[in-house]
Formats: C-alpha cells, structure tokens, sequence
C-alpha cells in the first residue's frame, strides 16, 4: 500500500487457506482502510472533529482493523508519516512504524564519510515471532469456529493494543523508507540490501530521486530475495538470515522517498518537481511497490510517470519472469 502520508506491507499467512479462505482478502481489506484512514486523518491542517482526528498508529490500525470483515490472518508494518509533531515550539515531522508479525521497515539517509555521500541505516524494526520460530509470527486474525470456537475480534484488538511493536523516527527530506515481507529479510542481510540501494540511488540523481531508479530498486530487491533459494555457479546455496539457502516465498517490497508537501498537494497530484513550500511539511511522494509471486514472477505496479504524488496504483505494466 502506498499514499503520500502512510506506506504499508501486509502479507496474509498461506495456512489459512486449508480452510477454503482467500489468504489475500484480508490483508488488503487492512490495508485499504488503513490508506482510507491514513489520508483523511494525516493531510497536514486539514480541520477534522477531535474524535476524527490522528491519535497514534495503535489507534489508526485497531480503527481499520475493525472497519475489515474478512476472515483471514496476516502480518502488517505501517508507516506513519506524521506532521503534527511540535518540539520546542516548531513542527518536527516524525515517521511513526507499527509493526506485527515479520514485515519490517529501514529508514535510510545519506551520510557524508570520507568524501562519500551514501546511504546509511538509521531505523530499523525488527520481527516478533512466537519463541523465535519462524513459522509463527505474531498475527491479526479473524477466523470462524471451524478454527477456533472461542477466537473474537477482541483477542486481535488486544493483539493490536498491547502486541504491536511502536517505533517512531525523525523524518527528513531525501530519507528513503524501505519495506518488505519475510521473504525480503529472511532472505537478505542488512548489507546486502544497503548495496543495492546505494548502488542504485545515486548521490548525482538529485531530489526527489527518479521514480525509474525507486523501481529498479523495488525489483532489485524481489529479485535478490528470489535468488537466495538458487544454487551458485560452484554449486553451493547462499547463506542468509534465515540460514542456508533461505526460503521460498512470496515477496512484497514497498520503496519511498520523503519529499516535501505543496500546496498543490492538497488537491491533487500533477508533474511538477518542484513546487511551492508549505511550511517545511513532509510526504511519502515518490514511490514504488513490487509484488513477487514465489520463484516465478515479479510485477511493478508504477503510478504515472512524473507524479509524485499519486495515490492510486496502476495496473502492473512490467513483469520479470525468472
């Protein structure tokens, strides 16, 4: 899910689907309203009723959550971006994550070193598995009694409330959030995907960051994951995280840059850059989402070239078949 004020990853757990239920219903009902909630809560100074207003990122996911009807379970990392912060008196934007289960989320800035301008990780999330296993990460559900008999909405509600990982971080024009699924960081090292980034996002490319370098990113990313479960030249597997050789499996990857909000962002996306300032605000505007399907194939959803702000995703027009 990408929007000029919220990001998210939500990955549907695939045993649910032993019981006749979609695994992909509910983790995009989730995301959608938390997308609807997120653009109507976060637009910098627009006036809404208090109770309307933003109140945190546990408040916005138990509100979407409540708005799904789906049963399902799935795992979900958010990431806020929020304007209305103020320290010492002056607006101080803020990224806030929320995270359940095993997505997770980098913030990346450019650091000067030895004459070098490269990227650096200052923010990471990590994941919550049950005992560490990794075939049990924490999760929202809603199941039927043909699960559990006993299982309402209100254990996932507390699930929200009380389990969900809260982090919250500095934001700053040029920083890059990157998101994925288990299968981006059960796959790939920390350092493996901070070469890809700064092999691609190059300190010449200026600000905002083209939207063709943020895709080949995005597919870069899916198809390093990929890679992991394939054999080398000399015959051997890779090693990652999870261990020799990874794991297969669908793949999400979500990539942002935090630009500047204009005024005409208030009402609509358009080509422009550059344009007027509205008192030193934020937003995810350049984006890129990429979806992987196991070892088979990745499809790019772009928005329309030069928009930087557009919110509604377009029809996968690129397919990388492996």
């Amino acid at each position: 899910m990408v929007s000029p004020m919220i990001l998210g990853v939500a990955d549907g757990v695939s045993q649910i689907e032993q019981y006749g239920i979609d695994a992909s219903l509910l983790p995009r009902e989730l995301l959608r309203h938390c997308e609807s909630l997120g653009m109507r809560q976060l637009i910098p100074d627009k006036k809404l009723a208090q109770k309307d207003s933003y109140q945190g990122p546990i408040p916005l996911l138990r509100q979407a959550f409540k708005a799904t009807g789906n049963l399902g379970s799935t795992t979900v990392v958010l990431a806020v971006l929020d304007n209305s912060t103020m320290i010492h008196g002056k607006r101080h934007p803020m990224i806030a994550a929320i995270t359940v289960g095993d997505c997770e989320m980098l913030v990346l800035r450019r650091v000067e070193t030895e004459g070098s301008n490269l990227f650096e990780i200052i923010f990471h999330t990590e994941m919550q598995r049950i005992d560490g296993h990794a075939q049990s990460p924490l999760q929202l559900a809603r199941v039927d009694g043909r699960i559990d008999p006993n299982f309402t909405d209100a254990i996932t509600v507390e699930v929200i409330e009380r389990g969900s990982a809260v982090h919250c971080v500095s934001a700053y024009e040029g920083d890059v959030v990157i998101m994925g699924s288990d299968g981006v960081f059960d796959n790939l090292f920390l350092d493996e995907i901070i070469h890809l980034a700064n092999s691609i996002l190059q300190p010449g490319m200026g600000s905002p960051l083209p939207q063709e370098a943020l895709a080949h990113l995005c597919r870069a990313i899916v198809l390093a994951s990929h890679s992991k479960s394939q054999r080398q030249a000399n015959g051997r597997l890779p090693e990652c995280p999870i261990g020799i050789g990874g794991k297969v499996d669908d793949t999400s990857v979500v990539v942002a840059e935090v630009i500047e909000w204009t005024e005409e962002d208030k009402g609509r996306s358009g080509p422009q850059r550059r344009r007027k300032k509205q008192q030193g605000l934020w937003a995810c505007g350049d984006f890129e989402c990429c979806r992987g399907a196991s070892e088979e194939e990745v499809d790019v959803n772009l928005p329309e070239p030069h928009s930087p702000l557009n919110t509604t995703p377009q029809p996968p027009n690129s397919n990388v078949r492996r």
